[in-house]
């Protein structure tokens, strides 16, 4: 039976938005929560190796469970959606080709993969009831090789649009200390939200010291300004996901409601000014993290700062301020309805 809903632009975006929130969700929590776990316990175990490398190799199948998940936000079947899985991780640039071989590198440009899945499922629709008796071999090579083809070699353009970004926030390390410590951590919360990596910004762009730390916790601004205004309107589930590490889940909302960076941004400048108050320090590989499993903590204690400030700076501060600042937006200034942050499933 063909699917011949029509679908605007509009419902283009927001379907690969939600698709994308999901994918993310899926394969980066697991890592997120029992990475640096089981990291931690290898020298008492040596199961704890494997099961480490199992849930960090887990994070590369991102791109193509964004890709399978778009698909059945348009109520592709499961072939469809399968090979818009393929086609998408193959554009994604989750992998390098070296002597060696394929490497896998991460989980490939975020802006990319949704153009990708985007198109795959563009042409597989336009392509639905077309190809016959021959659909089983010549979709997969048309939009799996195809789409795959059209990603490689439109990540390098489309990447420029992250460098660009981190061009800009390095910049901001040449200003005064205080004023830096917010624009980054400002800058973090808003990119949270949004189709670039905070992971890979934070390493391309080798922030460090006060910038990582200030990175690390503008993260967490917007982390708890989230669960915050998640735990009126959505599943216990979900609010828990958001706190471990699933803040991208929530990029449909920062589309279709806009305002909602008002309270991200506010609760980064109280953070910010935290981080230089309490000089909370960190490294590029830890800037885009956050709370999330830790990391952004254990970083700023091995590197000298007092357990007492990392609590203050990492969860009084971020969590104390999302508190007030929901209070006064939504309840004193009515400047947002909590319905702006509640989740829109990829089964909507």
């Amino acid at each position: 039976m063909l699917n011949t809903e029509q679908y605007t632009l509009k419902d283009y975006v927001n379907k690969v938005l939600a698709g994308t929130a999901s994918g993310i969700v899926i394969g980066l929590i697991s890592n997120a929560i029992l990475g640096g776990i089981f990291k931690a316990l290898i020298p008492y175990a040596a199961i704890f190796q494997t099961l480490a490398t199992v849930v960090g190799t887990m994070q590369f199948l991102t791109p193509a469970l964004i890709g399978v998940l778009v698909g059945m936000q348009f109520k592709l079947n499961p072939m469809q959606s399968v090979i818009i899985g393929a086609g998408t991780f193959l554009g994604s640039g989750a992998y390098a080709v070296t002597e060696a071989g394929i490497t896998l590198v991460g989980i490939g440009d975020l802006v990319n993969v949704m153009l990708m899945a985007g198109l795959a499922v563009y042409i597989t629709r336009v392509l639905e009831g077309k190809l016959g008796s021959l659909t089983l071999i010549l979709l997969p090579i048309i939009v799996g090789g195809g789409v795959g083809t059209i990603g490689l070699l439109t990540l390098p353009y489309v990447s420029l649009v992250t460098t660009t970004i981190g061009t800009i926030i390095n910049t901001f390390t040449t200003l005064q200390p205080l004023l830096m410590a917010i624009l980054i951590s400002v800058a973090f919360s808003v990119l949270i939200i949004s189709p670039i990596s905070t992971v890979a910004i934070g390493i391309a762009i080798g922030i460090s010291g006060l910038g990582a730390g200030a990175a690390a916790i503008g993260v967490t601004a917007c982390t708890a300004v989230l669960v915050i205004g998640s735990k009126r309107v959505n599943e216990k589930g979900t609010t828990l996901a958001i706190l471990l590490g699933a803040m991208k889940m929530m990029m449909p909302n920062l589309v279709r409601h806009p305002r909602i960076v008002v309270p991200i941004i506010i609760n980064a400048i109280f953070s910010g000014v935290g981080v230089y108050l309490f000089n909370i320090q960190g490294l590029p590989q830890t800037a885009g993290f956050g709370i999330v499993g830790l990391v952004g903590p254990i970083q700023a204690v091995e590197m000298g700062s007092p357990l007492w400030t990392v609590i203050l700076a990492y969860f009084a501060i971020p969590f104390g301020g999302a508190i007030l600042v929901d209070v006064l937006l939504n309840k004193v200034l009515k400047i947002y309805e909590h319905d702006i942050f509640r989740y829109a499933s990829a089964t909507n």
